[in-house]
């Protein structure tokens, strides 16, 4: 698959929004891996902040189904934990947009006390 299309899937995954946190899923750095197994499919691993996220089975429906919706692609997600996420998985943007909704860099304050 070329560049374009892991380009739009990131444009889709950044629409979907943890509502407790406020941030995209993909900013947020929840997004492991995407691959493309084959024509007209993509895998994504992901994982969440937590294992007991309340949101554990609607925030993978709104991937599956937004990707489907918006590029009429298949979707292989996996659900993963190992490695933990932590602050420090945020992407920058993602990070420049915590600071300015909460007043602080939270990967820093992660690495200070974490």
């Amino acid at each position: 698959m070329s560049e374009e299309i892991r380009s739009k899937i990131i444009e889709v995954l950044e629409t979907i929004v943890d509502p407790e946190i406020g941030l995209d899923v993909y900013n947020l750095g929840l997004i492991y891996g995407i691959e493309f197994p084959r024509e007209g499919v993509v895998k994504i691993k992901m994982t969440l902040t937590t294992p007991l996220c309340p949101l554990a089975y609607i925030l993978p429906q709104m991937i599956i189904e937004e990707i489907k919706k918006r590029l009429n692609l298949e979707v292989d997600l996996e659900i993963v934990y190992d490695p933990p996420w932590t602050p420090d998985k945020m992407t920058e943007k993602g990070r420049r947009i915590f600071k300015e909704r909460f007043g602080y860099d939270i990967v820093e304050l992660y690495k200070t006390y974490g």
